[in-house]
């Protein structure tokens, strides 16, 4: 791994793998829906959407069939807290990924007609989502946790919002947001020290200076949000407080996820759907955010069985609260952990991603080794204090359905360790 900075101070963080023969290359701006103001909620994703519309050099269709004739792949994503613009090429492409990229970054038009244009295609996918109950709910379930925070702030934002933002509202925030603190540059494959003269001809130009985003610590609420919708299933999320990015006990949480709901061999996979029929869908995961988190159970269910599920899943989180994991769970999670952290390396894609979001978010990096040795150390004692922070808060519900009835009988704070 190599770690430095061009003469502007941008942040370049790169992996040489030789005997790969591609290179996927991120362009990192620590700037999410968590940055947005209620008035300019989803203004990131739109800004994400608008990069791709064409530049003073080249046109959407431009950008589309460069890619299209070298074989490569581009694309870009919008989180909570960063947004990514990437692309992964054959090693001898890399130069034109990079023009094509720095030219999408810095010389963007913004041009109005495409503005309103791409404002459909969002007003699409909100409708496409909003017609996904077993999305829509994970966005519940961010507003039942921190209400009107901007971590419960949906990405996409909503077709009032956007339909009033014009071409210079996307660049005043690009203006405070896009600059060399906020932005990472992350490659990973077969490239050399050559590379370097070439970010430094791209990026090396890149002055708009300003403050790294900092954030306000979320309290977290545990509140019920429930959404009226016309569907087959209630989808149902219940969630906890979980940990950040920067704490030092995540590989605990990731081992608690999998034991919980992290697989087909968890509790609530075997317990829900294997041995009661209940459910077709039903998982668990932590989201990590840079000074909080959240561990989220989802499952989808007919509402004749809604009861059911429920306090099956609460019986499990008691018993897990009561008694943690057995012995041959903690070593199953640790070697399927170890499993799909080296399955991971074999991607120069999950490469870029792990360099790109440790060095924006953290600025902390793990060898493979210390990685292994990391969760090779995990003992029972840290899946014991883990649980009561997990079990420290009434637990955050959110549902889409026909009636929030069912929901109404159960005490939010009933999972909170004394």
């Amino acid at each position: 791994m190599i770690n430095y900075r061009l003469h502007n101070g941008l942040r370049v963080i790169m992996e040489q793998i030789p005997t790969f023969r591609s290179v996927s290359f991120g362009i990192w701006v620590k700037t999410g829906s968590r940055n947005e103001k209620p008035q300019d909620n989803g203004i990131s994703h739109f800004i994400e959407h608008m990069l791709f519309k064409g530049t003073k050099r080249h046109s959407a269709k431009d950008i589309a069939e460069i890619f299209d004739g070298i074989g490569g792949n581009v694309n870009a994503f919008t989180s909570k807290e960063y947004t990514c613009f990437y692309a992964k090429v054959l090693d001898e492409h890399l130069p034109i990924a990079m023009d094509i990229l720095s030219d999408m970054f810095f010389h963007s038009t913004f041009d109005e007609g495409e503005l309103d244009k791409e404002k459909n295609v969002i007003f699409e996918e909100i409708s496409m989502y909003e017609d996904t109950p077993d999305d829509l709910v994970h966005d519940l379930a961010a507003k039942a946790a921190y209400g009107s925070h901007s971590l419960g702030y949906t990405i996409l934002g909503t077709e009032e919002q956007l339909s009033a933002m014009k071409s210079d509202d996307l660049r005043r925030y690009m203006k405070k947001y896009y600059n060399v603190e906020n932005t990472v540059i992350s490659l990973a494959g077969n490239i050399d020290d050559s590379v370097r003269e070439l970010v430094e001809k791209y990026f090396g130009g890149f002055n708009n200076s300003g403050e790294e985003t900092g954030y306000e610590v979320p309290d977290f609420l545990g509140e019920l949000v429930f959404h009226a919708k016309k569907t087959e299933q209630n989808h149902i999320c219940l969630s906890l407080p979980g940990l950040s990015l920067k704490e030092d006990n995540l590989y605990p949480m990731v081992l608690l996820n999998n034991v919980i709901g992290g697989g087909m061999s968890s509790r609530l996979f075997q317990e829900i759907r294997e041995k009661r029929g209940l459910a077709y869908s039903v998982y668990s995961y932590h989201s990590s955010h840079i000074d909080s988190g959240m561990f989220t159970i989802y499952t989808g269910t007919a509402p004749k069985q809604t009861e059911e599920v429920l306090k099956v899943t609460l019986e499990l989180l008691h018993e897990i609260a009561d008694k943690g994991m057995t012995d041959s769970e903690l070593k199953k999670g640790k070697e399927q952990l170890k499993g799909s952290l080296i399955l991971s390396l074999e991607s120069t894609s999950s490469r870029m991603n792990r360099l790109g979001k440790n060095e924006l978010m953290t600025g902390k990096h793990y060898s493979l080794d210390e990685m292994i040795e990391r969760i090779e150390s995990v003992r029972m004692e840290h899946i014991r204090e883990l649980t009561q922070n997990l079990f420290s808060a009434p637990f955050a519900l959110s549902m889409v359905g026909d009636s929030d009835q069912v929901l109404q009988g159960f005490r939010r704070d009933q999972l909170v360790i004394q």
